[in-house]
């Protein structure tokens, strides 16, 4: 077998800082429409300036920043997000007490999804800050994944396999 060669990329250049400006380019397009529906110009512009601004502008962009990154400039910035995302893993074994409240926090989350499809009337205030309020829940899904650690993706990802068997320590259920 063939060791695997693992070399420092160079810091990025003048290429890499103009592909990433125009990335960066390409996802601001859309907030420029309010300026265009503001200004003077004829209606049909508008529309077709607009249009470009929210479809063809932002892939536009991202094609002319892939020809600036090049092979180099997106191993150095795959690199960057693997390791960013190597450090934000959850770990493994978790304590009891973070377990248990990952698993709280995780169930209240799951009914409450559920029960804001059947009764929205009876939380306080859900018809005013609807949206912030389900932005924070699924926010704290997601953050309740991290807290209860490796094992429990596992066991989750086990639902979805049919062999999968569950390997319960002795005495456990007593």
């Amino acid at each position: 077998m063939v060791p695997i060669q693992t070399t420092e990329l160079p810091p990025p250049g003048w290429r890499f800082r103009t592909g990433i400006g125009f990335f960066a380019l390409g996802w601001v397009c859309p907030f420029f429409i309010p300026l265009v529906t503001a200004s003077s110009l004829p209606a049909a512009w508008k529309t077709i300036i607009s249009g470009l601004l929210l479809v063809g502008g932002p892939e536009v962009f991202t094609l002319v920043s892939i020809a600036f990154l090049g092979k180099d400039g997106f191993n150095y910035i795959s690199s960057r997000l693997f390791a960013f995302f190597k450090r934000a893993a959850p770990q493994a074994r978790v304590s009891r007490t973070r377990y248990n409240t990952g698993l709280v926090v995780w169930a209240l989350l799951v009914l409450y999804g559920s029960f804001i499809w059947y009764a929205p009337d009876l939380i306080p205030g859900y018809d005013e800050n609807r949206i912030v309020m389900n932005l924070v829940a699924d926010f704290l899904f997601i953050v309740s994944f991290f807290v209860l650690g490796g094992d429990f993706w596992d066991k989750f990802r086990a639902l979805f396999i049919y062999d999968a068997k569950a390997l319960i320590p002795e005495g456990k259920l007593d």
